[in-house]
């Protein structure tokens, strides 16, 4: 299977760390961050891998190379401008390269131990054209909220009170999605996969939801930078 990984953040809430590499390359444990969300991957049997990437491209190029060293197939997907968080699949799109079966997208600053195979068979099992993957937490004021039907995702609310929050599910940033997503993609040169492709997949019923209560971190900030370095126990 494939895996694409957005990589192409500066991080900069993690400078001055991020000024001499980029995010996706920061240390943790002994290894960059990538390569954590690569053994998620691997454990998923994906040997072919997209990487996203914009802020210090050539390092991410010459530290990761072919990916042979690393166990996979790594080729790169660099946006000529912004392009939004649905930018890879807009240039595979363009490229001719669209995937010939059910694929893995992840936000490459998360982490998050789930099991991989049983959400494959979670989102085959439900006809899915994109699932979610979705892990609970305690302040939804931080994150988009699934409003959940079953397992059917009906809309994420954006950082809501508390009181409003339709669930205390959130998106993990892990997905899986079927090569018909990019029929509904918008005719357009900058796209968002929260604003655009998930609103317009729930509209036709195929956008859904896997719970995991796996470890899981986002490793956006400082605090959160340190609490994976010292409490992330891999996959």
């Amino acid at each position: 299977m494939i895996a694409i990984i957005l990589a192409g953040g500066e991080g900069t809430r993690l400078r001055p760390l991020t000024y001499e590499m980029p995010k996706a390359l920061i240390p943790v444990q002994g290894r960059s961050l990538t390569e954590h969300v690569f053994d998620i991957y691997k454990r998923a049997g994906v040997k072919k891998i997209y990487l996203s990437i914009a802020y210090m491209a050539d390092k991410m190029k010459e530290y990761f190379g072919d990916g042979s060293k690393f166990g996979f197939d790594i080729e790169y997907l660099e946006e000529p401008e912004a392009m939004g968080t649905a930018g890879p699949l807009l240039l595979l799109k363009k490229q001719g390269l669209i995937p010939n079966e059910n694929f893995f997208m992840c936000n490459g600053d998360n982490l998050f131990a789930l099991d991989l195979e049983k959400m494959l068979r979670h989102h085959q099992g439900n006809n899915a054209a994109a699932t979610i993957a979705l892990t609970k937490v305690d302040d939804p004021t931080h994150f988009g909220i699934a409003r959940l039907e079953g397992d059917k995702i009906l809309e994420f609310v954006e950082k809501p009170s508390v009181e409003q929050a339709p669930s205390s599910y959130a998106s993990s940033g892990y997905y899986i999605l079927s090569p018909e997503v990019f029929d509904y993609l918008p005719d357009q040169d900058f796209v968002m996969v929260e604003h655009d492709l998930w609103p317009a997949l729930a509209n036709a019923g195929r956008l859904f939801g896997f719970r995991s209560d796996a470890q899981w971190f986002d490793t956006g900030t400082p605090e959160r930078y340190k609490q994976v370095e010292e409490t992330w126990r891999g996959v």
